[in-house]
């Protein structure tokens, strides 16, 4: 029976399903492949905003968030886009005043948490932190932080910092 038109009609049926199913395999690969493709960026941007309502107790929704290099560190700011909504004011200066005493002491886990422990410049940061002046500033609508050093690798450092944090607050539900 090498002849396909001699195989019987339980070999025929069986040969459609082993091809249906192969179909089926092939097409499911594929789609999971362009899934994971497209949607991987969207996917970790929709758990990266998860894990920053965890860190950062005002609506990211209803917040700006600015990154700003400078020739000797940078200033990070977080204002209100309302600014009627006091509630959201009052959690970024908190928050904020809590996240400057933290940096002082080299404690960077907050930001970590939510942009991954590999952010560039952070362990840099961390172990440095003496030489690093964090100084935190209510402004109107908001809060900042103005990180300097006079040391080359530092500042270098807290650009990379700046980088990251500023391309993940960019995204939709960050506060960009």
């Amino acid at each position: 029976m090498n002849n396909p038109d001699e195989a019987t009609p339980r070999q025929r049926t069986l040969r459609w399903w082993i091809a249906a199913a192969a179909v089926l395999v092939i097409a499911a690969a594929g789609g999971t492949w362009y899934g994971l493709t497209r949607n991987h960026h969207q996917s970790s941007n929709a758990a990266m905003a998860a894990r920053a309502q965890h860190v950062m107790p005002f609506d990211l929704h209803r917040t700006t968030h600015l990154f700003t290099k400078n020739a000797d560190g940078g200033v990070e700011k977080v204002v209100v886009n309302d600014p009627s909504d006091r509630r959201d004011l009052d959690l970024i200066r908190a928050h904020l005043q809590t996240e400057a005493e933290n940096f002082r002491r080299g404690n960077y886990s907050d930001p970590a948490k939510i942009h991954g422990m590999d952010m560039p410049g952070v362990g840099e940061l961390q172990q440095n932190a003496a030489r690093v002046n964090v100084v935190f500033a209510e402004i109107p609508g908001g809060a900042q932080i103005t990180y300097a050093s006079t040391e080359p690798a530092l500042i270098s450092a807290l650009h990379d910092w700046f980088d990251r944090q500023a391309s993940d607050h960019s995204m939709p539900g960050m506060g960009g």
